[in-house]
């Protein structure tokens, strides 16, 4: 079974001297394919492990006040292994359970307005899924570009479905066609959602139209201004 199969969350309120009240969010999955531990606040994710390079990522944003979290990483890492261990014992218990199942809303946008050759980030959402494991495959013009695309954590929604988004990093040309192709439990087929680098260029005619006009016109002060000074010198 690849689905996660144990996932913790705990949300708590914790309430602060000034009256203000803040939901903390701590959550611990693992499966025999995904492991997670991430901690966040009122919605947005403070910390967390990374297992491939074995430390605790600090997502706060560089405006942020300062904040550490000594030992959160080891406290991860322990953690995932009780997870891990007791994986089995709830694969017996819970097998003849049925899995609640939502499919994936997916988008693909970029990250910012787009300008030709210049670097850029195309991003794809899939949110309000359950259970938490999406496979996603990325192409550009039918190559897979799949290893070059980074994968986010699970972000928990308040119904208990779940966000992650994808990231490629391009370098938008006329004509490029990439897709991003999403694969869950509870879609019937791959979902594919195609965006293409179609880049407008600003239209030239009514500037040109406008130059030719005021030539002509200036063209034409410039004769009259002559025959003027003609009839006047005949006169």
């Amino acid at each position: 079974m690849k689905l996660l199969l144990i996932f913790f969350t705990l949300m708590c309120v914790t309430d602060t001297e000034a009256g203000v009240k803040h939901h903390n969010l701590d959550l611990l999955a693992c499966s025999d394919t995904d492991e997670e531990v991430m901690w966040g606040s009122d919605g947005e994710e403070q910390f967390y492990a990374d297992f491939k390079q074995k430390k605790l990522e600090n997502v706060l944003p560089p405006f942020a006040d300062p904040y550490d979290f000594p030992g959160g990483y080891e406290w991860a890492e322990t953690n995932i292994g009780i997870c891990k261990y007791n994986l089995d014992g709830w694969k017996k218990d819970f097998k003849d359970l049925p899995v609640p199942q939502d499919a994936p809303q997916n988008s693909i946008y970029t990250s910012d307005d787009v300008q030709l050759g210049s670097e850029n980030t195309l991003i794809c959402h899939f949110t309000r899924f359950f259970p938490p494991h999406v496979t996603v495959r990325w192409t550009k013009n039918g190559v897979d570009v799949s290893d070059k695309s980074t994968l986010s954590q699970f972000y928990p929604n308040k119904d208990n479905t779940y966000n992650q988004f994808s990231h490629l990093s391009f370098t938008p040309q006329e004509g490029d066609i990439y897709t991003c192709t999403v694969e869950h439990k509870a879609l019937d087929s791959p979902d594919t959602r195609t965006w293409e680098v179609n880049v407008e260029l600003p239209s030239v005619g009514p500037s040109v139209f406008c130059g030719v006009g005021l030539f002509v016109g200036l063209l034409g002060v410039d004769t009259g201004t002559f025959f003027l000074v003609k009839g006047n010198r005949y006169n």
